[in-house]
């Protein structure tokens, strides 16, 4: 496997957490009213894409496989848990 192939499949790993992180931080801002002291949508976005790929992860080694049905739904539990610690708990 090349270089090209390992970060090709490196991305498309990630992707869905990237996606449902940044997406959960942007309804945030669409559905949640802004407060002092909450970091910006992309602060947001990011701490929610890393906590989606620690969960995408940990499927992978739970299940042995990527891909699956419960490891996505738990991606999503995750992500708006987590967009809704950052916009609650790190007010001023």
């Amino acid at each position: 496997m090349s270089l090209l192939d390992l970060l090709n499949h490196l991305l498309n790993f990630v992707a869905p957490a990237l996606a449902v992180g940044f997406l959960c931080a942007l309804m945030g801002r669409v559905f949640v009213r802004r407060a002092a002291g909450v970091p910006t949508w992309w602060v947001q976005g990011a701490i929610n894409a890393g906590v989606g790929a620690l969960v995408l992860l940990g499927g992978l080694v739970f299940f042995g496989r990527d891909g699956a049905m419960t490891t996505y739904a738990a991606l999503v539990l995750a992500c708006g848990t987590s967009q809704w610690w950052v916009s609650r708990a790190w007010r001023g």
